[in-house]
């Protein structure tokens, strides 16, 4: 087709052959929708189309309010483009064609000459830039109302019935795209916000974010989130998002406590009452001075509880919509479900930390009972000790605490467990006095399955437990002689085997050992082996009774009272002169534990606020009065009835050892007749020099 058939198609009525083209267009136009969601690619398409079969020289796309949304024409066409923008602007929305067209949902065809009467001012505005013909169209789909199109043209009746009806086409079908770009964005606006709730739980950044995706889904000109002020309970502005230079919203971010821009007692009355506000700037000219002709302000709401406020504004008249009230108002729930959130997670936050508090507590309160903090007193020999702690605790050696029974012992080992590069650790600890002699070297290093009558299952030694950490043996001296020397190989090897097993286990465990017998005496005895002993004596440390330290009576009276009272849910604040002085003078044989137990009974008995101790119980021992030269006879009489006892046990032996011809193991030998272990007739026999030969039994 020429030049001049395609000028007659496009003049008045078309051809068949225009009108091919026409359709020819739509389907092309109607791919192009398919495949552009965005509105600024989509009407620049629709654009190249159309000007190939119908004449016009720019077209506009209005909003329902009359707000101009987007336009095209000619590039030379600027002062046409100008002309549009005065028109919208002077004109009242109430008298301009596409508020009518909008709200009739009818095509309106002009031409402007004397013979059209209606919407004379548009008419007058649009000769003086040059439009001689104009076509308005309303947008819509079957659920909404979109706004309207308008073509404009400087050719005079440029726009036919069957331009109006093809035109009719093309705007529908860019409603539907319109709206179902539209559905796509909210959609996406909804789930995008609904990631980031279940995603991100730091509150200020996730509303800023939302902000942001809400302003460019609703084409706003600014979106701000209020939440009521933790202390006041006012509503504070607490994220936003605002078109504007970077550092102006670098410095929103970080003041975030500002006044809403909004105003604030709107936002108020929305907060208490949880409906929804739409205000244009005549309902509220204040807004308009801040440059936004619409704000929509939505109330958070949780749980039926409001959590904060949202704040959309617009530079556009009317530019919310039921309709987007109503999406709005979906965001706004899920913003609302956000805040509820990240409130719960700041308190499980807040209830964990305090949790860690408590449990620092705890813990320090357990160290206050187990190590240094408990080792209450000021005297100059529980200061020498301390300072023995501080100096042997760093290093791996074996210490060996000693003392008297109730002096603490247990504190002792515990502080140079804990101040040194093992309190990471376990600290495992055994009383080797509580444990039978058949099972202490089970405790001590384990058992496999079937090693002895009773072990069913495999078992953990404390040696095997306390590997890179530290065991304390109590009582040592109470481990039998033939265990001993297993004992002596772990501290010198660190190795051992389980009962009932041949593989070596290595093991790391600091060893800490106590006793209230004295060893050296037991060496001399020969009821302690010499090696174990010097193995273990690297670092004694001696801890002294009681009695040795009386300045430290009374604060440990003190503490033990406050700590009882505490427990038993007592008030006892005043402890009487005579009963301090009646503790002080006391010897206290039992130590710590038995003042620690005398003040225990103490303060369930008493009634009121002061300590009642029954003084009678505090008398100094008579064995404190009884002189010298006494204490040296009963020791003399003590030392000639165990020579007795010793030299009964001898004769014992060798009438056994007689009886059996000098054998000392079998069923017939001397240690079944004495009803012993042949380990231990040996050792007796050891003791008292006594050796047997095949032919004679000697004595030295």
């Amino acid at each position: 087709m020429g030049m001049l058939d395609t000028a007659n198609a496009l003049a008045g009525t078309p051809s068949s052959e225009g009108l091919a083209l026409r359709y020819e267009a739509l389907i092309r136009l109607a791919e192009a929708i398919r495949s552009h969601s965005d509105e600024g690619d989509l009407f620049r398409i629709v654009a190249d189309e159309l000007h190939q079969v119908i004449p016009f020289h720019g077209f506009l796309q209005v909003d329902p309010a009359g707000n101009w949304v987007q336009c095209h024409s000619e590039e030379k066409l600027d002062a046409w483009r100008e002309g549009m923008a005065s028109l919208l602007r002077t004109i009242p929305k109430e008298e301009s064609i596409a508020r009518w067209v909008h709200q009739n949902q009818q095509p309106v065809v002009i031409r402007l000459d004397h013979r059209e009467t209606r919407f004379r001012l548009v008419i007058d505005h649009l000769k003086k830039i040059g439009i001689c013909s104009l076509c308005a169209l309303p947008l819509s789909t079957a659920h909404r109302r979109l706004g309207s199109l308008i073509f404009t043209s400087h050719q005079e009746d440029a726009y036919s019935g069957e331009d109006q009806r093809f035109l009719s086409l093309v705007a529908n079908q860019i409603a539907v795209a319109m709206d179902d770009a539209r559905a796509q964005r909210r959609l996406r606006l909804l789930l995008d916000v609904t990631n980031r709730v279940v995603s991100k739980l730091d509150l200020r950044d996730l509303l800023q974010e939302i902000s942001a995706s809400i302003r460019g889904v609703m084409q706003c000109d600014g979106v701000g989130v209020a939440l009521p002020d933790p202390e006041t309970g006012e509503l504070r502005l607490y994220a936003e998002d605002i078109p504007g230079p970077e550092e102006i919203i670098e410095l929103r971010k970080r003041q975030p406590w500002n006044q809403p821009s909004w105003e604030a007692g709107l936002a108020d009355n929305v907060f208490r009452t949880g409906q929804s506000v739409h205000f244009t700037k005549e309902q509220l000219p204040r807004i308009a001075a801040s440059g936004h002709n619409s704000l929509c302000l939505l109330p958070l709401i949780s749980h039926e509880r409001a959590r904060g406020v949202l704040g959309v504004c617009s530079s556009r008249e009317n530019a919310y919509s039921e309709d987007d009230v109503c999406f709005l108002g979906q965001v706004a729930n899920q913003i609302a479900l956000a805040i509820e959130n990240s409130l719960a997670y700041c308190q499980i936050s807040e209830l964990k930390d305090r949790l860690a508090r408590e449990n620092v507590y705890l813990e320090s309160e357990i160290r206050s009972e187990l190590h240094f903090e408990q080792i209450v007193g000021k005297s100059g020999a529980l200061r020498r000790v301390l300072r023995e702690i501080e100096t042997v605790a760093p290093a791996d050696s074996t210490a060996l605490v000693y003392g008297e029974t109730g002096t603490g012992k247990e504190l002792i080992a515990r502080a140079l467990h804990n101040l040194s590069s093992r309190k990471s650790n376990a600290f495992v600890k055994l009383n080797c006095a509580a444990i039978p002699t058949g099972l202490l070297e089970s405790e001590l290093f384990g058992h496999e399955k079937g090693a002895f009558t009773g072990a069913i299952t495999q078992r953990v030694g404390r040696f095997e437990l306390a590997h890179r950490g530290t065991i304390f043996l109590d009582e040592i001296g109470e481990i039998p002689l033939e265990l001993q020397p297993k004992l002596l190989r772990v501290l010198q090897e660190r190795e051992f085997e389980r009962l009932g097993s041949t593989r070596t286990i290595h093991t790391d465990a600091r060893l800490i050992a106590a006793t209230n017998r004295d060893l050296k005496v037991m060496v001399e005895e020969q009821k302690f082996r010499s090696d174990l002993y010097y193995r273990l004596n690297v670092f004694p440390i001696r801890v002294p009774a009681l009695r040795e330290r009386p300045e430290d009576i009374p604060l440990l009276v003190r503490h033990f009272v406050q700590e009882f009272s505490r427990r038993n849910n007592r008030m006892i604040d005043t402890i009487p002169s005579e009963t301090m002085e009646a503790f002080v003078r006391y010897h206290w044989p039992g130590n710590i534990r038995e003042l620690q137990n005398v003040i225990e009974r103490a303060v369930i008995i008493s009634k009121g606020s002061v300590l009642n101790v029954p003084l009678a119980e505090l008398k100094p021992d008579a064995s404190t009065k009884i002189s010298p030269a006494v204490r040296e006879e009963r020791r003399v009489n003590h030392e000639s009835l165990q020579d007795r006892l010793d030299d009964a046990e001898r004769t014992e032996i060798l009438r056994a050892l007689e009886a059996a011809n000098g054998i000392v193991a079998g069923p017939n030998g001397a240690a079944a007749r004495l009803g012993v272990k042949r380990s231990t007739l040996q050792l007796r026999m050891q003791k008292y020099g006594i050796r047997v030969s095949r032919t004679t039994l000697n004595e030295r």
